[in-house]
């Protein structure tokens, strides 16, 4: 399976761990379209079908790699 890059998946794991704290902290218990959206993704990334499952597997992925892999830099990819 791929996985993101390291930096992408941090980027999303704490992304959405920033957002989950905010909607607890308002107390509405309802996840705003962001959080859904940040849940799903991170959902897609790792295979699973769950929140908590994607979390587990991303920190287990990234507790695997270097501690800060720089983010690939935008543009083509050359082709020889």
């Amino acid at each position: 399976m791929l996985m993101p890059h390291p930096a992408v998946l941090r980027g999303l794991v704490e992304e959405y761990e920033a957002a989950a704290a905010r909607e607890t902290a308002d107390g509405t218990g309802v996840p705003c379209p962001r959080t859904r959206d940040l849940a799903y993704t991170l959902c897609v990334s790792t295979g699973t079908r769950d929140v908590r499952q994607a979390l587990a597997a991303a920190r287990h992925h990234l507790a695997a790699t270097p501690a800060r892999v720089p983010a690939p830099a935008a543009g083509p990819v050359p082709v020889d």
